[in-house]
């Protein structure tokens, strides 16, 4: 799929996408960013500001199976992941797979579960794969996870361990609309006369995997390539920074970067690819100073300064 054919279908996803969800452009376009990548995204934000309903656009949108966990402290490993039960008829054990085994699943509220049931979702995540007893069961692809978290919200929940929040390809937040789309919003709702909204399909699991395997073949020049690596690195010289992005979390803003050019039909990327994706493909990877943290410094800031310092190659 070539730069051109990607950018049309895009446009029809985000055309689908909204009649469902009434302008938030930008987190649109970083959820569809995250999507193309191949990576798992976790939206940070209040309840009711419609993060459910724009995964389930997108999963149709895109034709992709979709399944809703709604995690709570109660849920156990199995309850996801499925199990091995006794089938009467053959009497012996078979396994029933649980809700992994879909293309897009929504993880609601993924800090209320336990930290087992969170260490199943990260091999998941991770390996694509499950394992039951002593067997490994491989998950469809593409398999992508939405995980929703409330950031004011702490009671009765479990703090993501690092190294499970640096499996998430980008962090964003869905904000609230401005007053014109909050009334849009209400005269859709009168004019469906239901609850329910539809969204129709404009691609299928094969071309959405097409679209994946093009991000592959965008170059990335060297100099953009350095300017890149510079950025990630000035995240680490940050004096209020504990601990700066991992070159994973280099990779994670080169895949997005060529994902954002392709599906502007470029088949090359620009510094300004690398720019506009830094914060929400970096800023969970950093660990700020208890210092700096009271005082409200925030990996977002540690990012934006290293955009600031780091010096943008010329054109050519």
């Amino acid at each position: 799929m070539h730069g051109v054919e990607a950018r049309e279908l895009a446009g029809r996803i985000r055309a689908a996408v909204a009649t469902a969800i009434v302008g938030r452009d930008e987190a649109v376009d970083l959820v569809l960013t995250g999507l193309i990548a191949d990576g798992h995204l976790l939206i940070e934000d209040l309840p009711g500001l419609g993060k459910t309903l724009m995964a389930k656009s997108f999963a149709r949108a895109l034709g992709l199976e979709f399944q809703r966990i709604q995690f709570t402290a109660d849920l156990l490993p199995h309850d996801i992941t499925g199990a091995e039960l006794l089938d009467p008829t053959k009497s012996e054990f078979v396994f029933r797979p649980g809700p992994l085994f879909t293309n897009l699943l929504l993880a609601d509220e993924i800090n209320r579960a336990p930290p087992k049931v969170q260490s199943a979702l990260l091999e998941a995540m991770q390996e694509y794969q499950v394992t039951s007893e002593r067997s490994t069961y491989p998950l469809p692809r593409p398999f992508l996870v939405i995980a929703t978290e409330n950031p004011l919200e702490l009671e009765g929940t479990y703090p993501l361990p690092e190294a499970q929040v640096d499996r998430f390809l980008l962090r964003l937040q869905v904000g609230y609309p401005t007053p014109e789309e909050e009334r849009q919003v209400l005269e859709r709702r009168r004019a469906r006369k239901t609850e329910a909204i539809e969204v129709a399909p404009v691609s299928d699991v094969a071309t959405f995997r097409q679209l994946q395997a093009a991000v592959e073949e965008v170059e990335l020049d060297a100099s953009v390539a350095t300017y890149l690596v510079d950025l990630v690195r000035a995240t680490r010289g940050d004096a209020r920074c504990e601990v700066g992005a991992s070159p994973r979390g280099s990779l994670a803003l080169q895949k997005v970067a060529r994902a954002r050019a392709l599906l502007q039909g470029r088949d090359f990327v620009l510094p300004d690819d690398v720019k506009a994706l830094a914060v929400p493909a970096l800023a969970h990877r950093v660990i700020v100073k208890p210092e700096p943290w009271i005082r409200g410094v925030r990996g977002e800031a540690i990012v934006r300064a290293a955009i600031e310092r780091t010096v943008v190659p010329k054109a050519g």
